[in-house]
């Protein structure tokens, strides 16, 4: 790059013009507290297996079903002992 078209950090475009004088301070912060943010971080390799935040969404409710339907197969009903004799 030339020197004389290198270009300060600092710099803005022209065509970025922000109007600060419209900014409302903590906008969303009422509705993020009502709402909730849960935001999970995946390691890279993970990342690779899905293609968007609604395939992560769908693997995780699949496992969430598989859990339920299994957790009623191995779970004896209360009041129901297991004795050996012996």
């Amino acid at each position: 790059m030339k020197a004389g078209t290198r270009r300060k950090r600092d710099e803005l475009r022209p065509e970025y013009d922000f109007d600060y004088s419209k900014a409302v301070r903590g906008k969303y912060f009422k509705r993020l507290l009502e709402e909730g943010a849960n935001v999970a971080v995946l390691e890279p390799d993970v990342a690779k297996a899905f293609n968007n935040s609604a395939a992560v969404n769908d693997a995780l409710r699949s496992l969430l079903e598989i859990t339920r339907s299994t957790q009623r197969l191995i779970c004896r009903p209360a009041g129901r002992r297991v004795t050996r004799q012996g």
